[in-house]
């Protein structure tokens, strides 16, 4: 190992399959009297009908609405000094607890009843829907710039699913969601065979493997789920919006199109953007908000998504700045990028801080079950002990090719969000 991850442990795991196909992986760590469980569905808002979307977003709340057995999910888990969450992305779904260790069991048989059926009931989706519908006002749209990715995601993709956001489309399909339509996405994507379960704290590998095989062993496999969904084309001209809003500031938004998450080209997009953007010491926000005082904060990331994804930069300008001052500075900086190679010193900053940040992420339970089972996803839980070397490896040679393939004028989507004051 090289000298940029010599200093971050081996996460170790072991991993089995359950006869139905349910993928199992045991982080032990003896360390800790706590355990986490982590359940992962291979399903997210890229895989929801076009007219029904919002569904499993929908279903991260519907899946603590009690299940066959158990009509209350979260009073057996308290009792047994549990907590829990979920969060969906455009890709996945991902549920998981943390409990003191010798009360994993209790975690085991909650996850496996609703993975078994969830009680599906006109009176449980009603509530539900209404809480996700008023999430969809609150956020989407009575906040300003809460439309924002709603518009840019879907000025920029034309076919491909990431052409809305996780809750959903529009408000009307959440609002009008059928009970015979929520069954059928369940029956569709919460199997045995589309779910990755991982167990991560103070128990043994075989003792999870007797509770894997007692709790979900038994449950049918379902068909798994295989993806055909419409690939983005290349970009061929660019895409501009305008929008005038009640909201305090105008704001720039500029997005283009980048490789998938499994590409080996996305380290150096990731560090590209991190070197653009990220935080206050970044390129932009030295230049164009502490020196030139054109925007009042710049940001520049992507979405890591696993298919081709997007990068952005946004800002909000300072009262009296024209868009086509914010634009043509933002185009200097992009410049530089393609133009000149970044310094050494400027290149390692950024993978000592991308090494930081693993290294605090894996510090929690929690995040390394996550992160276990989402690698997993990707094709090999090990990525998350071999991810370091890859961004070690981009050279500024790198950086600079990803700077001229990415930031061309064809690939770019524009929205000018102006201000009403």
């Amino acid at each position: 190992m090289n000298s940029f991850a010599a200093n971050l442990r081996m996460i170790q795991f072991e991993k089995f399959v359950l006869d139905n196909g349910l993928r199992v992986i045991v982080h032990e760590d003896k360390s800790t009297p706590m355990a986490v469980l982590d359940v992962l569905y291979d399903v997210g808002a890229r895989d929801e009908d076009p007219y029904r979307t919002g569904f499993a977003h929908l279903f991260e709340h519907l899946m603590f609405g009690g299940s066959i057995h158990i009509p209350s999910y979260d009073e057996p888990l308290q009792m047994a000094g549990g907590e829990n969450n979920a969060y969906t992305t455009n890709d996945f779904t991902n549920y998981y607890l943390q409990l003191p260790a010798e009360n994993i069991e209790t975690a085991f048989w909650l996850e496996s009843d609703r993975m078994l059926s969830l009680a599906f009931e006109e009176n449980s989706l009603d509530v539900q829907r209404k809480v996700v519908v008023e999430e969809f006002k609150e956020h989407y749209i009575n906040k300003p710039y809460g439309d924002v990715w709603h518009k840019m995601r879907a000025l920029a993709y034309k076919v491909h699913p990431y052409k809305w956001m996780t809750i959903g489309k529009e408000l009307g399909h959440v609002e009008n969601a059928q009970l015979q339509d929520v069954k059928k996405f369940f029956c569709k994507h919460y199997t045995p065979a589309n779910a990755i379960l991982t167990v991560a704290g103070n128990r043994k590998v075989d003792d999870v493997k007797k509770l894997a095989e007692k709790w979900f062993g038994n449950i049918p496999a379902g068909e798994k789920y295989i993806r055909n969904l419409p690939q983005e084309p290349k970009q061929t001209k660019p895409n501009f919006l305008e929008v005038n809003a009640e909201v305090p500031l105008d704001a720039l938004y500029k997005c283009w199109h980048i490789f998938s998450r499994l590409d080996e080209r996305y380290y150096a997009t990731d560090l590209m953007t991190e070197i653009l953007g990220g935080g206050a010491s970044s390129r932009l926000f030295q230049s164009l908000v502490k020196e030139q005082q054109l925007f009042s904060n710049i940001q520049c990331s992507h979405f890591g998504s696993i298919d081709a994804g997007l990068l952005f930069i946004d800002g909000k300008l300072i009262k009296g700045i024209t868009m086509e001052q914010a634009e043509n500075a933002i185009a200097i900086e992009l410049q530089k990028v393609k133009n000149n190679l970044v310094s050494a010193n400027e290149l390692q900053k950024v993978k000592n801080k991308t090494e930081s940040l693993i290294a605090f992420e894996d510090i929690s339970l929690v995040n390394r079950a996550n992160s276990l089972a989402t690698y997993e996803l990707l094709g090999d839980a090990n990525l998350m002990n071999t991810e370091l070397e890859k961004y070690q490896a981009v050279t500024a040679d790198e950086i600079r090719n990803e700077g001229e393939n990415i930031f061309q004028e064809n690939n770019c989507s524009t929205m000018y969000y102006r201000s009403k004051n």
